[in-house]
């Protein structure tokens, strides 16, 4: 009855979080280093490293959390802090090596927000029956790509630094910050009265993780789900290895496009503008696809849409290798946009399904993890075909197409047979 009424829903919280940590901490260096090249002299290897340092740190975000006790809450509201101020370091310090440090910092600050948003919201939205509204949280990531975008190429209009910008971005990264703290507010505050009562339904299966009572309960609830480790003693939830490989067989083919394509694409057209406004039709791909996946997720199994995503994927990046053409690139661009955060949500509301509430967190860790490997071994496999065997550009973007035709046959198989497989009779 007392408690304090939302300002702002938790879809868009959750959206507000995610573009804040995707589209400002991880992303937003793509529209800022032309700038950085033209007024600073950085050069495109030190580009490179600054991109590396900042794919390490997403790494290492996401192997910290499978060793960390801090509740999702914390992890995110830490970790958005930790955007804000490693973007504002960007446009104050002026040395190459601080830029490292601040990029790996904004990596691990990014991964532990992507962690701590989709573990706390999907479970929220799950336990209210809202699970379809999962595409306005994952939406937050194409919105910052946007944003950050046509911020950029603002900003470039007006002349403004590269220094600047990155003070512009981290104040707008402070207002997301506060949009988004609704998320880690005390629950008796943060969730309505309906809500509560739903919480308390939801009860026994959080405390299955606790007591073997409780996972008789909830495997009596849900029969046709097959148990995912019944037979784990105490202690860590267990992971399901399945998903965590497919998602690193994901990240090595994404990677490569998201490199590669933008070089390939200067090849073929001389416009500077073009490849301003190419990224923030990225970002709108993306955010408009996880609406589009949310609705096709109440008529096919999850697995099923990620594999569809990872096969449009896969064709969108096989194009420009077949045809030299503008219009190769622009479809390829559109299509992996517009599937590279469908895999993302659908990915981590399985790692839900699969482990359970109490798990959930662990597995996206671990999850996460493993992408941001694939991602790292992607550019480091084709760099090294290249100064070895002379590999052209175009090797890399049928390296990338094949991982995701190979990795998208399991991701089928997720769904059926296995101590660790995911229940396929009831949708949370």
């Amino acid at each position: 009855m007392g408690s304090r009424p939302r300002t702002i829903p938790l879809p868009i919280a959750g959206l507000l979080a995610l573009a804040v940590a995707m589209g400002i901490g991880r992303f937003a260096f793509t529209p800022v280093l032309p700038m950085m090249q033209a007024d600073l002299g950085l050069s495109l290897s030190q580009g490179g490293w600054l991109a590396s340092a900042n794919y390490l740190g997403y790494l290492l975000g996401a192997l910290l959390v499978t060793h960390m006790s801090w509740p999702p809450a914390a992890l995110l509201r830490r970790g958005l802090w930790l955007v804000v101020l490693t973007t504002a370091a960007m446009g104050l310090d002026t040395h190459w090596a601080g830029w490292l440090v601040w990029r790996l910092l904004a990596g691990v600050a990014s991964a532990w927000v992507l962690i701590g948003t989709a573990s706390l919201c999907i479970a929220r939205l799950n336990a209210r029956g809202q699970e379809r509204h999962s595409g306005i949280v994952f939406a937050g990531v194409g919105c910052g790509i946007t944003f950050a975008g046509l911020a950029c190429m603002g900003l470039t209009l007006l002349g403004t630094t590269s220094s600047h910008a990155w003070l512009w971005l981290a104040a707008a990264a402070l207002l997301g910050l506060l949009g988004a703290s609704m998320l880690w507010a005390p629950q008796d505050q943060a969730d309505s009265p309906a809500e509560s009562g739903l919480k308390a339904n939801a009860a026994t299966p959080t405390q299955t993780a606790d007591s073997p009572a409780g996972s008789a309960q909830t495997a009596a609830a849900q029969p046709d789900a097959v148990p995912v480790a019944m037979d784990v003693p105490t202690g860590l939830p267990p992971l399901h290895w399945g998903l965590i490989l497919c998602y690193g067989v994901y990240g090595f083919g994404y990677i490569l496009p998201a490199t590669f394509l933008p070089a390939q694409a200067r090849l073929l057209v001389p416009d500077p503008w073009l490849f301003s406004l190419a990224w923030p039709v990225f970002g709108l791909a993306g955010a408009v696809s996880t609406l589009i996946a949310s609705r096709l997720a109440r008529r096919f199994s999850r697995p099923q849409v990620w594999a569809g995503a990872q096969i449009l994927m896969a064709i969108g990046v096989l194009l420009p290798a077949l045809w030299h053409a503008l219009a190769a690139i622009l479809l390829a661009a559109l299509c992996v946009g517009s599937t590279f955060m469908v895999i993302t949500m659908v990915g981590l509301q399985e790692a839900q399904a699969a482990v359970g509430q109490a798990g959930a967190k662990r597995q996206m860790a671990a999850m996460t993890a493993s992408f941001a490997l694939g991602q790292l071994i992607g550019p480091l496999f084709f760099s090294l075909s290249h100064a070895w065997f002379g590999a052209p550009l175009e090797f890399a973007l049928v390296l990338g197409a094949l991982g995701l035709l190979a990795g998208a046959l399991p991701i089928l198989r997720l769904q059926t047979g296995g101590a660790t497989s995911i229940p396929t009779g009831s949708r949370p």
